[in-house]
């Protein structure tokens, strides 16, 4: 798996995190994998190229699989280099600040990867929309599509509980807002899914908020109609009514700009 900048065959530039086999040394075979990972991408299907340590239960993955051997073990003993506290076994880890490639850490990194891609696109989208047409009820599906990668709709499901293998899960806890019963868009819940409150937090970040105001408020307004309720199109109803409830709380008590009706 590797991350990458590239141009979109929509002239949009972003990021592409990559899952593919790779041999003794890290060199990938391309016909082996998977060219987009985010978190909609099945456990089993991810890390193809990359270091991974932490508890995943007997869920597979791909990760510190490096040569043909490895990956024939692999078919005959399940997870035979999965479930790892460190990486010692594979190289000298003096010259790194940590002995781990954490799973969860990874698993955000895969989120966010296309989160910002999907900032992006909308940015470029609504761009084109204006020059062209003067308003964006073209960008109706597109910005339906943006809120279901928001809210996790497609999130590939956790069959086992997953065990960090650092103090990572604290530090990122601690990079962002809480509301008054010390809820926050950065709770892992990591038993079922990535995330306790299936919101993405980049909707604080700069690249979310610099938006067009336009586009924003669009956005703002649906979400809100499908945290209260209102909007009960079938492609949300995996939100569940208890999680809608605490989302809408917590964006309600720490993101600023929110319209009034909110």
């Amino acid at each position: 798996m590797s991350v990458t900048l590239r141009l979109k065959p929509w002239g949009v530039p972003g990021h592409l995190i990559r899952s593919f086999e790779v041999d003794e040394i890290g060199v990938v075979d391309f016909i082996s994998g998977t060219s987009q990972v985010n978190h909609r991408t099945p456990l089993k299907d991810r890390w193809g190229g990359w270091f991974v340590t932490g508890q995943h239960g007997n869920q597979l993955h791909r990760g510190n699989l490096f040569g043909k051997a490895a990956h024939e073990r692999q078919k005959k003993s399940p997870n035979y280099l999965g479930n790892l506290k460190e990486l010692k076994q594979f190289f000298n880890l003096s010259p790194y600040p940590r002995a781990t490639s954490d799973i969860a850490a990874l698993m955000v990194l895969e989120h966010q990867g296309h989160m910002h891609n999907f900032i992006t696109r909308m940015h470029y989208e609504t761009k084109l929309m204006l020059s062209t047409y003067g308003h964006l009820r073209y960008l109706k599906h597109k910005i339906d599509a943006f809120l279901r990668y928001m809210l996790f709709v497609d999130e590939a499901p956790l069959k086992h509980a997953i065990h960090s293998s650092s103090s990572y899960e604290k530090a990122f806890r601690n990079m962002g807002p809480e509301d008054s019963h010390e809820r926050s868009l950065r709770d892992f819940n990591l038993e079922t899914r990535l995330f306790e409150y299936p919101c993405s937090y980049l909707i604080y970040s700069e690249s979310f908020q610099s938006m067009p105001e336009m586009l924003k408020s669009k956005i703002y307004n649906k979400l809100w109609k499908i945290l209260t309720g209102e909007n009960n199109q079938p492609e949300f109803s995996k939100l569940s009514i208890a999680s809608r409830k605490a989302i809408h709380s917590i964006l309600e008590e720490t993101l600023p700009g929110l319209p009034e009706y909110w």
